[in-house]
């Protein structure tokens, strides 16, 4: 016995502040793209980066929303939304990758300061064109982060590329004041320290998912309470949780009952609460429950959680 619970395994997402946000965040990555070849500020090219990070968590946002509107087939069952996963897969390797080189070069150029010449003036202003654009980017999404979880991890990523703009910012005006072009690659080296952590979370978060592990913040003894506490239920067992993608719970469970419970027809009513109270407390859409006579024996010996 199942539910889908919601009308649909995923929340509607807020698809036109995302694109609009996805839009903004691209150009001005572009702009800053071509602003680190001409100023020759490895800052610049960082913070890029940085807004890739964001552009990516943008599409994987929008790509959410999309999946959820995919029917599912006799092949794929669940429908498409590992399609996420496995973009962020690739998301945290490039971004590994980028950080890593933006590292070398900035220590690099520590070591060699000589080499480095960097226009400040340059430097400063496409730093506060990609400023302005992150804080428009988050005044757009900061209604709607409060309702929807992939608003809200959108949201946090532009505050954190808001934050790598301004460390340019302020690396761009030292270089000005003083000439110390070496604050450009501190500045890039700050900012590959940002995105190191996130390209780590990310490829966590997607080993979790594809191993099946439990939600983050999922307590399967929590909802082993939660199942005992409803009225009919004897005792529970087999409970599983996994996820199919980033805010997409599901979870299955065996169920014992009275054995006069199933005869009298109270299974019913003992799913419908079962479902309720994984909807409600837990934000599992997608539940699936086999309910149990007291007295039936598994054939399986394998017991689980």
């Amino acid at each position: 016995m199942h539910d889908h619970a919601g009308g649909g395994i995923r929340g509607a997402s807020n698809r036109r502040l995302l694109a609009l946000s996805l839009g903004i965040t691209s150009v001005v990555m572009l702009v800053q793209i071509v602003g680190a070849i001409l100023s020759g500020s490895l800052a610049l090219l960082a913070d890029a980066v940085h807004m890739f990070t964001d552009a990516a968590a943008l599409v994987i946002a929008l790509i959410a929303g999309a999946v959820a509107a995919r029917p599912a087939n006799d092949r794929r069952t669940f429908g498409y939304q590992r399609a996420e996963v496995f973009g962020a897969l690739v998301n945290g390797v490039i971004l590994l990758v980028l950080a890593t080189g933006i590292a070398v070069e900035g220590v690099r150029r520590l070591m060699e300061p000589a080499q480095a010449e960097v226009a400040g003036g340059l430097m400063l202003g496409v730093a506060a064109v990609g400023l302005v654009a992150n804080a428009v980017a988050m005044w757009l999404l900061s209604a709607a982060q409060r309702r929807s979880i992939n608003v809200r991890g959108a949201y946090l990523e532009v505050l954190g590329d808001l934050l790598g703009s301004a460390a340019v910012i302020v690396a761009a005006i030292v270089i000005l004041a003083t000439g110390w072009v070496q604050a450009d690659a501190v500045a890039s080296l700050l900012i590959a320290a940002l995105i190191v952590p996130r390209a780590f979370g990310l490829l966590r978060e997607v080993a979790s998912v594809l191993s099946e592990g439990a939600p983050s913040g999922t307590h399967v003894q929590e909802i082993r309470e939660h199942i005992l506490s409803t009225p009919g239920v004897v005792d529970v067992h087999d409970v599983h949780v996994w996820q199919l993608t980033r805010g997409a719970p599901v979870m299955s469970a065996h169920v014992v009952v009275a054995d006069g419970d199933l005869d009298t027809g109270e299974a019913a009513g003992i799913l419908a609460r079962l479902q309720n109270c994984l909807a409600q407390h837990f934000d599992v859409e997608h539940s699936t429950f086999q309910l149990e006579p007291a007295g039936h024996v598994e054939h399986d010996d394998a017991r689980h959680a």
